[in-house]
Formats: C-alpha cells, structure tokens, sequence
C-alpha cells in the first residue's frame, strides 16, 4: 500500500517538475485603430492547453476603471515613494527574468504619421532604423512600420508569443520577494 502510494506521490512530483520546465505559452494578439482598442490574452501550459483567456476590451472593465480612475491617481505618488529602494532589486530580477522568456512569435505592425509631412518623413525613419536593429537582432522579430500622410495617426497591430521556463523564474523570484522593501511595496499596493 505505502509503494503505491509513494509511486502516486512521485508521479505527480515529476508531472508537477515537467510543468514547470516546459512553462506556460502567453499568447497576446492586438489590434488598435483609431481610438479603438481589441485584444486577446492567452497563458497556456504545455503549450497547448488553455488555462487563461481574457477578450479586451471587456464591458464591465470599462464601468470599473472610470470609478477606480479616482481613486488610483491619489495613490500612484504613495506607491512611487515605497517603489524607490526596490528599483535595484526589479533592475537584478528583469535580468534574470530574460534569459527565462523565450521569444517564440513578434510580429507587430505600426502605421504612424504626424500632421507635418517633414516630421513623420524624419521620425518614421527613426523608427524604421530601430526596427532593423530590433529585427536583425532576434530571428522571431518580424516588426514593421509605414508612414500615414493624412494627419496625426498612431495605429499598431501585433501577434506575440512568449513561453516562459517557471523552473528558472523560481529562484529570482523568491530572492526579490525575501527583500523587505519588496514587501513593503506589495503591501502598500494591496492596502491601497
């Protein structure tokens, strides 16, 4: 009885271990045009079994953020000023936290133009030379831009994946949580 029982407790330790070496999958679709906004989230395990899935915008958020809108500007300086001593230990996670992110799909799209046909000439160049850094830079990145010459226009549309190691994002953050300034901060967000 107790082998048994021990093989069941080592399969779902090994299943539990697998899980978290394969990671999850965040799937992130968009589409912004003129003033609207659509998307979808998608965290995945396994890479194909959905756990999460949200649809932006969503109806009910839009009643919630007018009524918090308020409330959270008086905050933001508050939490700012708790947020302070932890920007090294954010800083020394962010970078651990990139070598556990894989980059499996980045494909955006932006169509930008500014009411001067001088001034979006000059900074859709910018931006098309940092694309091709950005491009050259990782073999996933399809980014691109393209000039709008009838006025002022910011639209961009994407497909993103990412899988992330949970294995190796353990460690980083249990070493930013066990900061006591990390705590404080988490504290203050929740307590508002």
């Amino acid at each position: 009885m107790l082998n048994i029982l021990g093989m069941i407790i080592l399969i779902i330790i090994l299943f539990i271990i697998i899980l978290l070496y394969l990671g999850v999958r965040i799937t992130f679709i968009y589409d912004k045009t003129g003033p609207k906004f659509q998307g979808c989230l998608k965290i995945l395990i396994l890479r194909k079994i959905k756990v999460y899935s949200v649809h932006i915008p969503d109806e009910d958020e839009d009643k919630k953020e007018d009524e918090d809108r308020e409330h959270e500007r008086h905050d933001v300086k508050k939490i700012l000023e708790l947020a302070k001593p932890c920007f090294g230990y954010f800083k020394d996670f962010l970078e651990s936290f990139t070598k556990c992110i894989h980059v499996a799909r980045l494909e955006n799209h932006l169509i930008f133009g500014l009411d001067s046909y001088v001034d979006t000439a000059k900074y859709i160049g910018y931006i098309w030379s940092l694309m091709i850094i950005l491009n050259s830079s990782h073999e996933k990145a399809r980014l691109s831009a393209e000039p709008s010459f009838n006025g002022s226009v910011i639209d961009v549309k994407g497909d993103n994946e990412l899988d992330i190691n949970l294995l190796k994002v353990i460690p980083p953050a249990v070493r930013l949580i066990s900061k006591k300034e990390v705590r404080t901060l988490i504290r203050g967000i929740r307590n508002g």
